[in-house]
């Protein structure tokens, strides 16, 4: 900032150049103040809205295991909008600390490892040697499949005698702070949970038999706060996927519960991940109220590349704005072998024939590099598909209007190019498999929840 002997020196010029970047600088600050305060004001509200839920009435037509998940879906929500909330307060003027429940000391049975974390420099800039004078010892719960361990984290306290000086080893990063559970038990909370698709209220009797009962709602405040702190490393991943030429798509329906009216409705799961052919193997999984193609076009923003996707119609619009659509031959395949598989149909074995051929092409092609795939495609794989298409057309007008072979046809036929896109580029998969396998475990996770 110039003094006031500078302003004096400046012409009216420069003096209107330094008002402007002034009032810029203050337009900034003043936007970053009003989107932290509307954001607050929004969570706050958000938090207000769960905590009515959470202590509430609840629906007597949830069962017990609803109302179970219910209960953890309140407490990772609670807990995900508070750590946000801190984060956003974090610059803001503080307020009177809330007051907490006192955490109990860890069980004094639990087998306890001692990790030391001392200075790696004793001598002070006086030129004295510190001595130590003390230490903070702090708790971490850890857990391995079945056995519950603690670390106590010893920070040894140095002191100069001449100079009155103190320090310590800072204290080392955690997902939570000031929390008890290690990184290793919090990894083993959400891979049992969206892992293995064990609800909380069943991990909280897993741990039970382990020799410590955690509650329901402390590993919800967990499952939520980590919610928060891997944000990041989701936009960062997005970002990646983003950057590649060719993508999957997939959405699967899941059951959302909906506090107050007694019954569940569909939400959607929508994933996006690389082709098998790309070098960063990654995978996005976003929930969505519903499966309008809206979602799929926010996350993808930008991008124009190549998407690889089944029929569904939510993805089309996409495709007017210039995203080229790739179709699954494995959908194609199907609608074939579902006839086959039902009806016996001749006609129906003879198109299988044809798919068989051309995933042959497929398995030797996979490992190639992309200038060996694109030949090997041309030279084998694209001879196969025009004679199936040819096929396709000659069968056609064999067959009757409406019948199950005419839809199967029609809907290859239908879907031609985008079916034979992967023939011109290497980097192109011939189907969706890919995503429809890592999209899989959430279905399967589906069943166990309504089994129970």
């Amino acid at each position: 900032m110039n003094s006031p002997t500078d302003l004096d020196a400046l012409n009216p010029d420069q003096l209107r150049a330094l008002a402007r970047q002034l009032m810029t600088q203050v337009d900034e600050k003043t936007r970053e103040s009003h989107y932290r305060q509307t954001r607050i004001d929004q969570l706050t509200h958000e938090l207000s809205v769960i905590k009515r839920l959470q202590f509430g009435r609840r629906s007597e037509q949830f069962t017990a295991e609803q109302l179970s998940l219910l209960d953890e879906a309140i407490d990772e929500d609670l807990a995900a909008l508070e750590a946000e909330l801190d984060e956003l307060r974090s610059d803001a003027p503080q307020e009177k600390p809330r007051k907490r429940a006192k955490r109990l000391p860890l069980p004094p049975q639990l087998p306890r490892t001692d990790i030391h974390h001392e200075p790696t420099e004793l001598s002070c800039s006086c030129g004295c040697q510190r001595v130590r004078i003390g230490e903070d010892i702090s708790e971490k719960l850890d857990y391995t499949p079945g056995v519950f361990t603690v670390e106590r984290h010893i920070r040894g306290k140095w002191a100069c005698k001449a100079c009155e000086t103190l320090i310590q080893a800072p204290v080392p990063p955690h997902v939570i702070d000031k929390g008890i559970p290690t990184n290793g038990l919090l990894a083993q909370v959400l891979v049992a949970k969206y892992g293995d698709h064990l609800p909380l209220y069943r991990q909280e009797r897993i741990f039970a038999r382990a020799g410590l009962a955690i509650p329901q709602s402390t590993l919800g405040g967990w499952v939520g706060v980590c919610g928060v702190r891997l944000q990041p490393l989701v936009d960062a991943l997005r970002e990646e996927l983003l950057r590649h030429s060719v993508l999957h798509a997939d959405e699967t329906p899941v059951r959302m519960l909906s506090p107050g009216k007694g019954k569940t409705h569909s939400a959607y799961l929508w994933a996006y991940t690389s082709t098998q052919f790309a070098e960063v193997r990654a995978v996005v999984y976003e929930f969505a109220d519903g499966r309008s193609g809206e979602h799929a076009r926010a996350f993808l923003g930008n991008w124009r590349g190549k998407l690889v996707v089944d029929d569904y119609s939510g993805y089309k619009a996409g495709f007017k704005l210039g995203i080229t659509e790739i179709g699954c031959m494995a959908h194609a395949r199907r609608k074939f072998f579902d006839l086959h598989a039902s009806k016996k149909s001749q006609i129906a074995e003879q198109a299988l024939k044809f798919f068989v051929a051309l995933y042959d092409v497929e398995r030797e092609a996979a490992d190639l590099d992309p200038e060996q795939r694109r030949a090997i495609r041309e030279e084998r794989g694209r001879p196969i598909a025009q004679a199936l298409h040819v096929w396709m057309l000659a069968q056609r007008k064999l067959v009757s209007e409406g019948s199950p072979i005419a839809k199967a046809l029609d809907y290859n036929l239908k879907r031609w190019q985008a079916l034979t896109r992967y023939l011109d580029d290497p980097h192109v998969p011939i189907d969706n498999n890919r995503i429809e396998n890592l999209i899989r475990p959430w279905a399967t996770g589906r069943s166990l929840c309504t089994s129970f």
